[in-house]
């Protein structure tokens, strides 16, 4: 088999792409159609370098009994052939149980989910534990909150079954390289589930919300299919704890209470919690689990029209044929603070994404389709010691402090504040050439009040930096809304990089977003998977 990389194909010219991408490699290398067959896309991607000429580039893997010829006719100095060989992510099996207590699995978001997913593929029948409802239940609590403004605080954009990034993009790239294959295990596992087949090699994949919740909720079905149990709408307590069975460890963990009371007990319990559980984090800290501050970031969402992105990155009107343009933006200020784009959202709705009352939070959600008429994206600036030390308690206080003014500041909406108003600190009364897109009321607040001064200055150097490469970027009639203050965890919950215990605690399984060691579904799914393997491999 062969990998052939750099077939470029017009927009306009791709009905069909598996049989225009067969015509392409047929005419650019001189060979019948008939003398090759095309296996499969391993890469798609768009190139607007030279916009408004814009081309889809892809790389595909081919058979063909004559191989030679295909390197003997590649005349093209981006066109690259290589010898193919796919090598799957297997995830590790087992024919005996661990022990007579099955594992215990404390959240259902990505690593809690790829966690329970794949001890369930090793017949080790895991227990799954989620605070908020299934996602029919959530999808339906959440959809009453945006109308209502009353919040469910144990079921909503934060906490339920998918977790927090259920009800965002749903993105599923990552910046670290694939080298073991389990970020395409994660994507072939979301196609299994229900996912559309162009999340295998699109470059930038995203599901869309509206599609994530089948996929999860498909999921789910076939964890349960394999011996998996799911305990909705139930939150645990507390760990259970005794004397380590080894002298390195001060503890071992052996099982979980719920707040109802029940006791479960397991010699292997990942906690998996998501970066909202605020409450479990203080409950881990009060038993003795080294838990330290992270650095993260924090900002706010801003809004343009998509037409206006379209243009700016295409050099033109994307029509029907192209895909609402993102962006991805970074600046490292004057005084050494990061400042970026995260978590963009094409043809999106900015979202109040609050989990506690009094408190509010954004974020940027999209539907499969991408069609709404207005892009958003978080603007954030990095903070660390600088603003709350090394304590981990300081750094949720921080996030806890903005998240309690931006909720005092809309009054319970979302706040918001056109840009020329924030940077002059003066009210906005109405919004310019554009309205905003939400899912949630809003209040024009004057967020200009809202962060610290150096935060506050750090992002308007951003914004201006951020025009000088999307002309217009910065435009006075641009939308801000706040606060994104749960971009990641602010704090780890360390763990031993051998056995993935939590620090000195034998059998605890720290895992993703929420214990500090991802950003993201893609992320979050294989760190969940590693912690899978360290208890089915020991």
């Amino acid at each position: 088999m062969l990998k052939i990389s750099g077939i470029k194909i017009k927009p306009e010219e791709i009905t069909d792409e598996k049989e225009a991408i067969s015509k392409a490699v047929s005419a650019f290398f001189r060979v019948p159609e008939k003398d090759f067959s095309l296996e499969g896309i391993l890469k798609k991607s768009l190139d607007a370098r030279k916009k408004p000429e814009l081309f889809v580039n892809f790389s595909i893997a081919i058979k063909a009994e004559n191989e030679n010829i295909f390197f003997k006719n590649n005349h093209g100095s981006t066109v690259h052939i290589d010898k193919y060989k796919p090598n799957p992510y297997i995830p590790p099996r087992t024919e005996k149980l661990l022990s007579e207590k099955r594992p215990i699995v404390i959240g259902s978001g990505p690593a809690g989910l790829f966690a329970a997913y794949i001890l369930a593929l090793s017949g080790l029948k895991p227990i799954i534990f989620e605070r908020g409802a299934s996602i029919e239940k959530r999808t339906e609590e959440t959809e009453k909150f945006f109308k209502t403004n009353v919040l469910n605080e144990r079921t909503n954009v934060c906490f339920g079954e998918g977790g927090a990034g259920t009800f965002s993009d749903g993105k599923l790239n990552t910046g670290s390289k694939d080298r073991d294959g389990k970020q395409h295990f994660v994507l072939n596992t979301f196609y299994k589930f229900g996912a559309r087949e162009n999340i295998l090699y699109d470059a930038k994949p995203h599901i869309g919300t509206d599609e994530l919740r089948k996929v999860i909720s498909n999921m789910r079905d076939g964890i349960i299919s394999l011996g998996g149990e799911f305990f909705f709408e139930t939150k645990v307590e507390k760990i259970l704890f005794e004397k380590a069975s080894v002298p390195e460890y001060s503890k071992k963990a052996v099982g979980v209470e719920t707040e109802g009371g029940e006791k479960y007990y397991s010699d292997h319990i990942v906690l998996a919690i998501g970066h909202s559980a605020r409450d479990t984090i203080s409950g881990l800290m009060e038993d003795g689990i080294n838990i330290t501050a992270k650095p993260f970031a924090v900002g706010l969402r801003v809004e343009h029209p998509q037409d206006f992105i379209d243009f700016s990155q295409y050099g033109k009107h994307r029509g029907d044929i192209l895909p609402a343009a993102d962006y991805k933006l970074t600046y490292t200020a004057a005084n050494g603070r990061g400042v970026y784009s995260f978590c963009m959202c094409p043809g999106g709705y900015v979202v109040n994404s609050s989990a506690e009352n009094g408190r509010l939070t954004v974020n940027g959600m999209s539907y499969n389709a991408r069609d709404s008429k207005n892009a958003n994206s978080a603007i954030i600036v990095s903070v660390g010691e600088r603003d709350f030390g090394a304590d981990a308690k300081k750094a949720m206080a921080f996030q806890d402090h903005l998240e309690k003014k931006a909720y005092d500041l809309g009054g319970g909406n979302i706040p918001q504040q056109l840009f020329r108003d924030f940077v002059k600190k003066r009210d906005s009364k109405e919004y310019g050439s554009f309205e905003s897109v939400t899912k949630g009321a809003v209040r024009f607040s004057r967020l200009d009040t809202l962060f610290p001064t150096e935060i506050y200055e750090t992002f308007i150097e951003g914004m201006r930096y951020f025009d000088k490469r999307i002309r217009g970027f910065g435009d006075g009639d641009t939308i801000l809304s706040g606060v994104e203050s749960r971009t990641s965890s602010p704090v780890r919950i360390v763990r031993d990089d051998a056995t993935y215990f939590a620090e000195g605690i034998q059998g605890l399984y720290p895992a993703g977003e929420g214990a500090g060691y991802a950003g993201g579904i893609m992320s979050s799914a294989v760190d969940g998977i590693r912690v899978a393997e360290h208890i089915i491999t020991g």
